[in-house]
């Protein structure tokens, strides 16, 4: 039944793209292909003539969540995509069409059990902004505070599982049938992602996710988080401090406002590298529509960043490994880069470090040095997926949420300052990263950690040696009885 469903929906997709004249999507995907000449039958709402972009963009709002939310991640590489695409795309950051707010008053007054009248000062009907997951309401606290009431679309969680029901199906054909399968694991890609989906239909998680990046970054003058107010919070209700300020993605406001753009580029660099390695938990979901900046100080713009349903963290493996290897990186030091690939199996063993070496170093060292726009990163990620196919690199799941997060941040670097070094910006950070792990800070830490155990095992010493001693005592009396 389960199967028949998903087959369905797969037949549902390409009605959908052919109801907007996207065919040849259907063509290069060979998604049941021969199958396509039947909804030439289907009448389109859009002509084939109408814009590219908008045809690509209303076809993903037609399809659900999970099409969004790649329209959103590949809308911020305006360096990969024509204008006229990246701008409609750009729209499913924040513009896609609401539900009715007539709606989402009967929503919020079931799960407070009580008129809305008694819960806010004033809510607004009309709704703020959508999403592909959620809208958002603003609204007034009884103690004048004002907010914005984050809550989920009605029916969405069954939009998202009828879809990983289809990811998992064509997931599971690419593992059994493809001859890359083995190496690039779509079956554990999908795990991954699922996982990261899922978690982000519940916004008591998201609650928590930006009271943790509140702590992580408190104080700070380069990255604001927004207060949660838990009384107000359910797990389809999402209640937390309004923000006011210059959306990343208005330049031209930024500009008029007198913002450092180069200031604002640097600390997007830093405030990620800080979030991946100092604190172990990054911001996921950094589309431009979840940033926006604050120029009180316009010589020193602040971020603030919102929507924290996706956010992501390492194993201390993975996090030091991903250390070494952007260090290496960072001093060219390929040798470096192939031997820590082939250490942790990522590459097949037996694999010559001098052949795997000589290939990255062709790939990485025209780009150093040169300003983002001076990069095409297109091309360079092109190369890289041919070195992976010929050294056999297997694709780690566990890292596709990074590896997102810093297409997002290459993009909205590139569109806010495209002068900016990257390398310049981000080898510092590493650097006091590793001392901090290294040290004499970190042995310090260490110690300090471990001084509770190291004081009882200090306290129950005597008493070990004293016990080992009787020990030794009694087993050398006992070699001895024979000879007596």
């Amino acid at each position: 039944m389960r199967r028949r469903q998903t087959l369905r929906r797969i037949l549902g997709i390409q009605r959908v793209l052919v109801k907007y004249g996207l065919d040849d999507v259907i063509k290069e995907t060979h998604l049941l292909r021969p199958l396509r000449f039947v909804f030439y039958l289907l009448p389109r709402r859009r002509k084939s003539s109408a814009p590219l972009g908008e045809r690509i963009r209303l076809a993903l709002e037609e399809l659900g969540p999970i099409f969004v939310k790649f329209g959103q991640a590949i809308s911020t590489r305006r360096d990969l995509l024509p204008p006229d695409i990246a701008d409609e795309l750009a729209k499913l950051q924040d513009e896609v069409p609401p539900f009715p707010g007539e709606q989402a008053v009967e929503i919020l007054e079931a799960a407070y059990g009580e008129s809305l009248d008694q819960v806010f000062k004033r809510f607004d009907v009309e709704p703020f902004a959508a999403a592909s997951i959620a809208q958002v309401h603003t609204a007034q606290l009884p103690d004048g505070i004002e907010v914005i009431v984050k809550l989920l679309r009605p029916g969405v969680q069954e939009q998202i599982e009828r879809d990983l029901d289809v990811l998992r199906m064509l997931g599971g054909l690419a593992d059994r049938y493809w001859e890359h399968g083995k190496r690039l694991k779509p079956l554990e890609v999908v795990a991954e992602y699922e996982e990261t989906i899922i978690d982000e239909l519940d916004l008591m998680r998201e609650a928590a996710n930006t009271a943790q990046l509140k702590r992580n970054f408190a104080g700070s003058d380069m990255l604001y988080v927004p207060d949660v107010y838990w009384d107000y919070c359910r797990p389809e209700v999402l209640v937390q401090e309004r923000i006011y300020g210059i959306p990343i993605s208005d330049m031209k406001a930024l500009r008029d406002a007198g913002a450092n753009i180069q200031v604002l580029a640097e600390n997007g660099v830093e405030i990620f590298f800080t979030q991946v390695f100092r604190h172990n938990f990054f911001h996921a979901d950094m589309h431009p529509g979840n940033i926006f900046v604050i120029v009180d100080d316009p010589d020193r713009p602040k971020y603030a960043a919102v929507d924290f349903g996706i956010v992501g963290t390492l194993s201390p493996e993975d996090q030091k490994y991903l250390a070494h290897n952007f260090l290496a990186f960072f001093d060219r030091d390929y040798h470096r880069i192939a031997k820590l690939h082939i250490d942790s199996g990522w590459v097949p063993e037996g694999t010559r470090v001098d052949q795997l070496e000589s290939a990255v170093r062709t790939v990485c060292e025209p780009i150093f040095n040169k300003p983002l726009s001076d990069i095409s990163f297109a091309q360079l990620l092109m190369r890289l997926f041919r070195v992976a196919q010929r050294f056999d690199v297997e694709v780690q799941p566990q890292m596709i949420l990074l590896h997102k997060t810093l297409f997002n941040i290459e993009g909205l670097g590139r569109e806010l300052y495209p002068q900016l070094d990257l390398w310049k910006t981000a080898h510092p950070v590493m650097k006091r990263w590793m001392n901090e792990q290294v040290g004499p800070q970190a042995i310090l830490a260490d110690l300090r950690e471990n001084l509770p155990q190291l004081r009882a095992i200090f306290r129950d010493l005597p008493a070990v040696l004293h016990n080992l001693a009787a020990f030794l005592e009694k087993a050398a009396k006992d070699d001895r009885k024979p000879n007596e």
